[in-house]
């Protein structure tokens, strides 16, 4: 495994923390203000937050493991946005085109070489 971690997974890293309290606070918010179903929805979004802190985590120490949970969830996340832009979403071609430069830059040699691959 490369020693130095990559600029660009630290940045991934970062933004994967940043998407973690994302959902960690929008799962609490909705938990507080729809108290009985809001427990189930806010429950979802609190789990994919502490997602978030774990792949975060696993991109920062450059497990294996992480590198492909980002590579699965950028995929998804193109499916995603382009799905959102067949019904006229045109805001979610930032998704889209985010998400590719993730699943391009994962493919560069010295970051796979930085998660063992």
């Amino acid at each position: 495994m490369q020693k130095d971690r990559p600029f660009g997974v630290t940045l991934i890293a970062i933004l994967a923390v940043l998407g973690g309290l994302g959902s960690l606070f929008s799962g609490l918010a909705i938990i507080v203000v729809i108290p009985i179903v809001g427990l189930i929805l806010g429950g979802i979004l609190i789990v994919i937050g502490i997602a978030y802190f774990a792949v975060s985590y696993g991109l920062w120490k450059g497990l294996e493991w992480a590198w492909i949970i980002t590579l699965i969830v950028s995929v998804l996340g193109i499916i995603v946005g382009l799905a959102s832009l067949i019904v006229g979403n045109m805001g979610a071609i930032f998704h889209v085109i985010v998400n590719g430069i993730v699943i391009y830059y994962l493919y560069q040699p010295h970051v796979k070489a930085y998660f063992g691959k």
